[in-house]
Formats: C-alpha cells, structure tokens, sequence
C-alpha cells in the first residue's frame, strides 16, 4: 500500500487531480472539529490551481456552511452521503430521499427495537429531532454549528420524504440499532458514520453516486480524481476512486479499502499534507 506520493519539483510534471473529493468530519476537520490553518493553505492552493475541493458528508448543506467559509469554498457539494446533491447556486443535482411512509416506519421501529438511542430525521435544508433537550441533539447541535427543529416527522416534511435518519448513542446501543435496523429494512443503506451514529437513506444513495453526479456536472472523469475518507460510509467511494486515501485514524476496515493511507492523520494536517503532497510531490 502507498503511502506517499513520489516527489518531484514541478507541478507541470505531474499528473493533478481534476477534482480532489473529501469527507469532512475526522478527514478534513480535526478532534476539535476545526479546519486548521495548514488545512485552509491547501485548500486555497487547490483553488489557486483551478482544481475544484467537493466536500462529501454526512451533514446536511447548513451544517458546511461556516466550513466552506472557512475553506474559501465554493462550487458543488455532496450532503447525506449522497443524497443531496447541490450545485454551486444551491440546485439540486441529485436528490434519492426516503419515502416518507418508509421514513416513519423507521422512526417507530427503533422507538421499539432501540428505545436506547436518539433518533432525528434530516430532509432538504431541514433537521427535525423530537427533544432538542436530549443531550445526544444538543451535542449534534454544538458539533455542527446550527439549531434542530423539535417537532415529528409528520409535522415538518412532505411526501417529497425524509434524507437521512439519524441514530445516535452509546457505541454498543449504536452497533445493535444497526444490525436491527439493517436487517429489517434490506432496501435502505444503514452504515455508521462514527461509533456513535448511524446513518440510515435510501438502499441506492452512495457516497460513490454523488462524486460522479458532480463529476458529470464539472465535465471531468471520475478516472482522474482524488477522495479522502476516514469512516465506514466512505468505503464505497474509496474503492471506487483509483486515487483513493483513506485517514492514517480510520478503523482498518476503512484503510483496507482504500488505495494509500495518510502519513498523518487528522489531528496532524493529514488531509492537507497529503493534497500538497498530490499537487507538488512533498
């Protein structure tokens, strides 16, 4: 497994990326859930070089937002794991929800099977919880910088349906709710996104479908881009992109799937290490 590109001097002697993908959370952030410095350089020097940074997360758009900020980010992005796909003005690209009676058949199976664990539901620009005094919101909220809406899933989305369910716990409560939940709904994708969340979406959604969504859109082939990854829902996009690095702190399931592994990880500017790696061979 390659850890570290060759060096050369000369970016012109180089084969760049036409696009460089990146989970965000444990990739592109670090433990505080921050974009360093080194990591904000690389990503401007990506946009000096006209090379489009496409963030594919978990998050919802609103929850990217002080991030791409941050990053001096604009054009496409991938939200939900590749439900929401959103052009540079906010147009829908790609859009696979949950119908909204699956949505709630859900909803009350892990109230029965996990009574355990915190269950919110995300669709569009929307994020609605049931008790935004539980702590497990609360700390979602801090994390990711904007506010749930308590409520029910009736109350707030249509049948245009449900993005992401979310379940949220200890990492044994969260395990279980997984197997349960993957086991009685074969037709969804249920995939944890850390030890302690658990993504469930649409059986078709993939982190995979929204880079070649986006691919499409810039006009660029999937063959000559680049994605970084540290979590289990990044599996499939790290088998499917040649140059494919997954985080030196990813679970070794992750590592294995990928191409190469970061020298570094994500406390240590492994995402932005490995970029300047790609684009000048250091």
């Amino acid at each position: 497994m390659t850890h570290v590109a060759d060096e050369k001097s000369d970016s012109s002697e180089r084969r760049l990326p036409s696009a460089v993908f990146s989970d965000v959370d444990g990739t592109i952030l670090n433990g505080e859930h921050c974009v360093s410095p080194r990591t904000a350089a690389a990503a401007r020097e990506l946009a000096r070089l006209g090379i489009p940074l496409v963030l594919v997360s978990a998050r919802m758009p609103e929850a990217l937002t002080d991030i791409r900020r941050e990053l001096g980010n604009v054009g496409p992005v991938v939200c939900y794991s590749g439900a929401y796909v959103l052009d540079a003005a906010g147009a829908e690209l790609l859009s696979r929800p949950i119908a909204l009676g699956c949505a709630l058949e859900v909803r009350d199976f892990v109230a029965c099977a996990a009574p355990d664990v915190c269950c919110m539901a995300y669709g569009y620009h929307t994020w609605v919880t049931s008790d935004r005094s539980d702590p497990r919101v609360a700390r979602e909220e801090r994390i990711v910088g904007v506010e749930s809406v308590e409520g029910t899933i009736e109350e707030h989305f249509s049948e245009r349906g449900v993005h992401k369910i979310l379940l949220v716990g200890d990492r044994d409560s969260v395990r279980r709710a997984e197997h349960e939940v993957g086991s009685a709904f074969p037709n969804l994708n249920v995939v944890r996104s850390s030890p302690i969340l658990c993504e469930v979406m649409d059986g078709q959604v993939s982190k995979t479908e929204g880079i070649r969504t986006v691919c499409d859109h810039l006009g660029v082939s999937v063959r000559d881009v680049a994605a970084l990854g540290d979590g289990q829902n990044d599996i499939d996009m790290l088998r499917a992109i040649s140059e494919s690095w997954a985080m030196a702190n990813a679970p070794a399931e992750v590592r294995a799937a990928a191409a190469h592994v970061t020298a570094l990880d994500n406390e240590h500017d492994g995402f932005a290490e490995t970029v300047l790696s790609l684009l000048w061979g250091r």
